[in-house]
């Protein structure tokens, strides 16, 4: 089983690393991608605990804006972590992160929901990229809502009042620079319309002429319609078909290994990095 999609306590899921390798071994996982929000910090951690059977894929999912203000991410992956310019992109969209959520968390308590920064601190890991997870873990903590699902679906969706924008590069840029790298680049869950706006499938075009290199099609936020529209697409474009789990530990309902990437795509995908970066031993 191929998952392409997955994070740690290095951004916003619950399982560190180390455990997220351990997992992923126990439950048949042959290879795994860490994909953490706008971070390679839970690489090394990553790298110590792997061992075979499993390979590693090392990759980041980047926050991207397009011009017209839609949230789209890109999963990169495969790419020379130690490239100047990848990390600059990656600690710039990350620092950002700190002064967004100052601002969600003002408008929340503007309308007397009571959660603080220091709440959100504390529901975050140490080191962990912050964002609207641990912020919803920290009103499930204040007894304010349930879970993060219930989080998502209310308070802190892409159309709600308290949501505030990334500042973040265009998804253009983002591909072109993980392509610079010597990465691929994977547009993440593209039709997912319960998180707020999407885009057209007009919109490819342009992501294709950047470097795009395939679609996540397979992924529980996308419906069976919206899967094979976007399988349509892929096939049009010549583009790689992934299927990935967005695993994020028991924070979310998305089981690690429950949509995967078919091997032959898989190879093609990997063939297209400048050199092969997956750890095998």
């Amino acid at each position: 089983m191929i998952d392409l999609h997955t994070h740690s306590t290095a951004s916003d899921g619950t399982d560190t690393p180390a455990e997220l390798i351990n997992k992923a071994l126990s439950q048949g996982i042959t290879t795994l991608a860490l994909t953490d929000h706008d971070s390679i910090d839970g690489w090394g951690q990553a790298l110590q605990a792997h061992r075979q059977p499993l390979s590693l894929v090392l990759g980041a999912e980047v926050s991207t804006i397009t011009s017209d203000g839609i949230s789209v991410h890109i999963l990169g992956l495969l790419f020379d972590g130690d490239n100047p310019h990848m990390q600059i992109m990656l600690n710039e969209t990350r620092d950002q992160r700190i002064p967004r959520m100052r601002k969600m968390v003002e408008l929340l308590t503007a309308d007397g929901i009571n959660v603080s920064m220091d709440d959100v601190m504390r529901a975050a890991p140490v080191g962990a990229t912050v964002g609207r997870p641990h912020l919803a873990d920290a009103l499930v903590s204040l007894g304010i809502i349930k879970s993060r699902d219930e989080a998502f679906a209310e308070l802190l969706s892409n159309g709600s009042k308290y949501y505030v924008e990334n500042i973040a590069p265009t998804p253009e840029e983002a591909i072109a620079m993980i392509r610079k790298a010597g990465g691929v680049a994977v547009i993440a869950h593209p039709f997912a319309s319960r998180r707020g706006q999407i885009l057209t499938a007009e919109s490819f075009s342009d992501l294709v002429k950047a470097g795009l290199n395939g679609i996540e099609v397979n992924h529980r936020d996308q419906d069976s319609s919206e899967q094979q529209s976007l399988d349509s697409i892929a096939r049009e474009l010549d583009l790689v078909v992934t299927g990935s789990s967005d695993y994020h530990g028991t924070g979310k309902l998305n089981s690690l290994g429950e949509n995967v990437t078919h091997p032959a795509q898989w190879e093609r995908l990997e063939a297209m990095a400048d050199k092969r970066r997956v750890v095998i031993s």
